[in-house]
């Protein structure tokens, strides 16, 4: 078991997970075609030329997951009981083949849950940069948390 128990979290604790991922070209076309989603600015290399971009960019969605995902194994990975839910989720710079990404986690919130005793709400705020420091991606998640057995 990896992850953090709900009575072992403390609001502002900071979670700066060591794994890092280069994104490529097979990570996004696949998601994107899996996902069935036919937007050209993740399929289209030649259409994305005359953009502002220049170049396709990563489908928000493979993002997202990804950002989450590299988070579970130092936050939830064990101790997770059900995710609730994302809020207040930011592209606010795109991602592109190559970039390699980094995450931190922050815990904001934390609440007993009123109908299991053994249990508590934990709401993280995940954050993802490239390899410039640009932030990428941004998103609220609450989870139903375990607490530590007794």
């Amino acid at each position: 078991m990896a992850g953090v128990w709900f009575d072992e979290l403390t609001v502002g604790q900071m979670f700066e997970h060591p794994i890092r991922r280069t994104v490529t070209e097979t990570d996004n076309v696949l998601f994107t075609a899996m996902t069935h989603n036919p937007a050209l600015l993740h399929l289209d290399e030649e259409y994305m030329k005359g953009t502002e971009f220049g170049q396709r960019v990563v489908n928000s969605a493979f993002t997202l997951g990804l950002m989450v995902g590299i988070s579970v194994g130092d936050t939830t990975l064990g101790t997770a009981v059900a995710n609730l839910g994302w809020d207040e989720v930011r592209f606010p710079k795109p991602l592109f083949h190559g970039d390699t990404i980094n995450v931190t986690t922050e815990v904001i919130e934390l609440r007993e849950s009123k109908s299991r005793p053994d249990q508590g709400i934990v709401v993280f705020l995940h954050k993802a940069f490239n390899q410039h420091g640009d932030v990428v991606a941004s998103c609220k998640r609450a989870g139903l948390q375990r607490k530590k057995p007794q």
